[in-house]
Parts: structure tokens; sequence; C-alpha cells
């Protein structure tokens, strides 16, 4: 079941599965994450057509406020949370439940090298990716004795729509070309990226795809980073 608050973006979505996985059994759903009763009607639609749940990859996020913290109201703050992390909550507040019942589940949160390693001008969506990791470790506890394993995985700088508006807006600021402003923010902003490029959206799957499998039956609670070596220090 796939999820998204715009139809239009989950529509093309699921006909890019079928048209790439022969008989994928698919449906889509469109939810607004930061609402409690449309995260329940998502719920009740994939109990409905699949029986529960078995896995969620919560992927929802957004960059939010950013600039000078002083300047940040408590609106920019609750924007962010509430997507950043409040949806992650919500979902897991929906769907453990189905993965208790049948004894075995499997979520992946993903977080965000901003976890580990905070930038200056993103303090909430800092915040909000660090205190998933922290709802991940505190869920696997809880719920691990019921076969249902949770755990965060954290990109950086991954070619997404996100990023790509991020370079946009940073083009026009410094009149270069995308892949010019691309190649500055590598060598400006995330220096420690030893690969030398964004990630791909594929090497990030494969990281979900292993902890959603029977691969990972004794991974519980971990945050796996994928970041091309973004984060600079060894135990982050």
């Amino acid at each position: 079941m796939l999820n998204d608050i715009e139809e239009k973006k989950l529509k093309k979505a699921v006909d890019d599965i079928k048209n790439h996985v022969e008989g994928a059994q698919i449906d889509m759903f469109a939810a607004d994450l930061t609402n409690e009763q449309e995260v329940q009607k998502l719920s009740e639609a994939v109990e409905e057509k699949f029986g529960g749940a078995n896995i969620l990859v919560n992927a929802a996020g957004a960059r939010g406020a950013a600039g000078d913290f002083l300047e940040l109201t408590d609106d920019d703050w609750m924007k962010t949370i509430q997507v950043d992390l409040m949806a992650a909550v919500r979902l897991c507040r929906a769907f453990i439940p189905q993965m208790r019942q049948k004894k075995w589940g499997r979520i992946v949160l993903i977080s965000s090298e901003n976890a580990i390693q905070p930038y200056e001008e993103e303090t909430p969506y800092n915040a909000c990716k660090a205190a998933l990791i922290n709802l991940a470790k505190g869920l696997s506890k809880a719920y691990g004795k019921d076969q249902v394993l949770i755990n965060c995985v954290s990109p950086a700088y991954i070619a997404t729509p996100m990023t790509d508006a991020m370079m946009k807006d940073l083009s026009k600021e410094k009149g270069v070309s995308f892949d010019e402003a691309v190649q500055w923010f590598l060598k400006n902003k995330r220096p420690n990226i030893e690969v030398q490029r964004r990630g791909k959206p594929e090497e990030v799957a494969a990281v979900i795809a292993f902890l959603c499998s029977e691969l990972a039956s004794f991974v519980n609670g971990s945050n796996y980073r994928v970041d091309g070596g973004s984060v600079a220090t060894a135990f982050g």
C-alpha cells in the first residue's frame, strides 16, 4: 500500500511499479500523515486490503523551516515536527497492533545524517531526525518480544525531490547551473562525503529491503547510515 498526500503522485508511482514488477499486488491510499484520523483510515484500508501490515516504512519527511535559530518561531518548529516526527509516531501507533497480532513485523523509520551530525541552519529538522532514532530504539525494546523489529536508516544528500529543490534554490542564489550547485554543495557543505556525489534512492532502498527481510531477523533498534561517509565520526 503506497501512501502520499497527493493522489496524482501516488497514481504515477503505482503505475511505475506495475510496469516494472510483473504481478505486483499494489494499492494506494492518499492520506495526510499530520492528521490522526486520516492515518487511522489508512490503517483500516491496509487491514481490509491485505489483512493488516507486515512491514511499515515511514519515508514521509520535509526539510521544514530553516534558517537562523533565533528567527524560527514556535509555528515553524511545530509544522516541521508534525511531518518529521509525529507522522512516524502516528503510523507506529496505528500499525504496531496489526504486527503484534501476526507475531511478525518490520518497521523502518527514515532518519538522516542530520540526527548525528546536525547542521546549524536546520535545527527543527535535526531535532526531529534525532528523535526518530530514539523513537525506534524505544519501540524496539517494547515490541521486539512480539517479533516486531524496528530500525532506522539515515541517508545523506540523496538525489530526491527535496534535495533537487534545495539545489535549484542554490543555483539561483549562486547564479550557477544545477550541476555546479551540486558540486559547490558537496565541497562546501558536505566535504566528508568521500564518494563525492549525491546518493541514489536505490542505494537507500537496498538497505531498507534488507532490514525488512528475514536476513535481518537479529537486527533490532539499530540505525544504518547510508551517507557516503558524510558523518565524520566513527561512533555516530
